[in-house]
């Protein structure tokens, strides 16, 4: 069996046997999972190798970009500005950013834009990959744009857009980008290892993702659909994020570079009542609120049904993710993942480089989590 090395406390060896036979099976290539407990690292683990000929080991500190696991690091950057009175979720976008009230979106709220539902899943400006690099003109595109469906009725995956708008919230309020306010703020108190724009000393470690298919996403029938619409424009192929462009840009939805390690430990404080590793990031009441339900339906980018608290999505009760109500969680495109179990007060994370065909997620984390569970 493929060899795992780090730390898991023999309560979750079961965990370290399945990610071993993941590697094994070639289910995956290289992979790394993470726990933490009540605030206490028990899993830290990581095997297999960088690339498909298997000449590379994975390390200790490889990172690699995690697609939409980044969200969640935009979700806390603004939990925390609003801890401090600095944001209000039910307040209007256009308090924040003048400019984004034109074209009918005077009403919509920040916790549309923290939910998928401010109608802007897509763009209506045609934008090339390499427009994601420039803040000014994705921000300023997004702000004249009409709504594609009345905001805050329903949710609809704002794959890209999501990062650009709570992060120009963010900007405007603390005048620090998000990607700035997370490393000053989150990353560096809590010695997470995540980045959101990475310094070029970094590069070394990180590793390319293997790309599935084509690595152009999912390709709805109806091209004139909110759901074509949304994952045509903007969109970049998987393989832009071996450049060092995408690397250095901040796209706070999907260029997030990390490992299970990182992302595990970043989001500990919300499994925590808001607090972790002798860091508080917001009250126990804001860590609470992720978990109030605000909006739920079938999705109109993804068709899946969706609920969502704040950023998150909400685990529902038909779905066996978890034994506990107050859990949420989100994955990035090719199979990323993080669970946040306010109940058990855990963090789960998953990172890895052999994509699979998901958006938020796949069955790998889904096996490692269950196995999590019944070593509880």
């Amino acid at each position: 069996m493929a060899e795992v090395f780090g730390f898991c406390d023999e309560r979750f060896a079961e965990v370290r046997d399945i990610l071993a036979a993941s590697i094994d099976a070639g289910s995956d290539v290289g992979a790394s999972y993470a726990l933490t407990v009540d605030g206490e690292v028990v899993i830290d683990l990581w095997g297999g190798h960088l690339d498909e000929s298997r000449t590379t080991a994975w390390q200790e500190d490889t990172i690699i970009n995690v697609y939409s696991t980044t969200k969640t690091m935009s979700f806390l950057t603004a939990l925390m500005l609003a801890d401090c009175g600095e944001l209000d979720f039910d307040a209007p976008v256009s308090r924040y950013w003048p400019e984004f009230a034109a074209n009918g979106k005077q009403d919509v709220k920040v916790w549309h834009l923290m939910n998928h539902a401010s109608g802007l899943s897509g763009m209506d400006e045609p934008m090339e990959p390499e427009d994601l690099y420039d803040w000014d003109k994705i921000c300023s595109a997004l702000a004249r744009q009409e709504p594609w469906w009345e905001p805050g009725t329903a949710t609809g995956y704002h794959a890209i857009t999501q990062g650009y708008l709570i992060g120009e919230l963010v900007r405007r309020i603390s005048g620090q980008t998000l990607g700035q306010f997370f490393a000053s703020e989150i990353a560096q108190p809590l010695q997470a290892d995540f980045h959101i724009g990475v310094p070029e000393s970094e590069f070394p470690r990180i590793a390319n993702l293997i790309v599935a298919g084509t690595g152009e996403g999912p390709a709805p029938e109806d091209p004139g659909s909110i759901s074509a619409r949304t994952f045509r424009n903007p969109f970049s192929p998987a393989h832009y994020s071996w450049t060092d462009a995408w690397r250095k840009a901040e796209i706070p939805a999907a260029n997030g570079h990390g490992n299970a390690r990182s992302v595990a430990r970043a989001q500990t404080p919300l499994a925590c009542g808001g607090q972790a590793f002798g860091v508080r990031l917001f009250s126990e009441d804001t860590a609470h609120q992720v978990m109030r339900p605000r909006i739920s339906g079938k999705d109109l980018a993804t068709g899946v049904p969706q609920t969502f608290g704040l950023g998150f999505g909400i685990v529902p009760e038909n779905v066996p993710l978890s034994p506990n109500k107050n859990t949420c969680y989100w994955g990035g495109w090719g199979g990323s993942a993080v669970v946040i179990d306010q109940d058990a007060r855990l963090s789960a994370a998953y990172v890895m480089n052999k994509m699979a065909v998901g958006l938020n997620g796949d069955f790998r984390s889904v096996k490692l989590l269950a196995a999590v569970y019944r070593g509880l």
